[in-house]
């Protein structure tokens, strides 16, 4: 594994996935380690916008439409980002490629084979060299989601939907070995050392 991988935080809503790629971006500033952060949907400047039409709590898209803008904004972050820090800089990601194979095809219903055909079409030889997969209680999720202060529409699903996909990406890590559970249910304290003894790991 290259010493400056590209670390990916996957993860439901509510399941701190967010928080927990924020406080090794933190740790590694302190450490004056260079890195890039980015989201998915979102990252690039025209990613971010693509983000704002998507997530707008008042907008209901096709499922295939939704997966088009969530590829679409993918392929801005590759062209101006991704690319040209691959292998140079650590990149984190909040949320990436399993993302969309949990929400758009375990949890909507598309087509796996198109998913995988333009995800590969869009990002050619770059890939995730590790993933935290941040798991969470139904209980938990809805708690979370309460607290929060304004809710996008991917906040607005069911327990049912949420459920699926959670499931959906415990079969897609189940075929990896670049991976480690956080089971989010557990004291945050516990899981930010889990996760930067990871890192270190990672990238020493």
């Amino acid at each position: 594994m290259s010493k400056k991988p590209v670390i990916v935080f996957e993860g439901i809503e509510g399941s701190g996935k967010s928080y927990h790629l924020n406080n090794v971006s933190k740790f590694l500033k302190r450490k004056k380690i260079k890195h890039v952060v980015i989201r998915e949907p979102g990252g690039s400047k025209n990613s971010e916008k693509i983000r704002d039409f998507i997530l707008h709590k008042n907008i209901n898209f096709n499922n295939l439409t939704d997966l088009f803008l969530y590829l679409s904004a993918r392929n801005e972050n590759y062209n101006s980002i991704l690319k040209k820090n691959f292998k140079k800089k650590i990149i984190l990601i909040d949320r990436f490629t399993d993302s969309t194979i949990a929400y758009q095809h375990f949890g909507m219903g598309l087509n796996l084979k198109i998913i995988n055909l333009l995800n590969s079409y869009i990002l050619k030889d770059f890939k995730a060299s590790f993933s935290f997969l941040n798991t969470v209680s139904t209980k938990n999720l809805k708690l979370r989601l309460k607290k929060r202060k304004r809710l996008n529409r991917y906040d607005k699903f069911n327990s049912t939907f949420y459920s699926k996909v959670q499931k959906g990406y415990f079969k897609i890590f189940s075929k990896r070995k670049n991976y480690m559970i956080i089971d989010s249910n557990l004291p945050v304290n516990v899981n930010k050392k889990i996760i930067i003894h990871k890192i270190l790991d990672l990238i020493n």
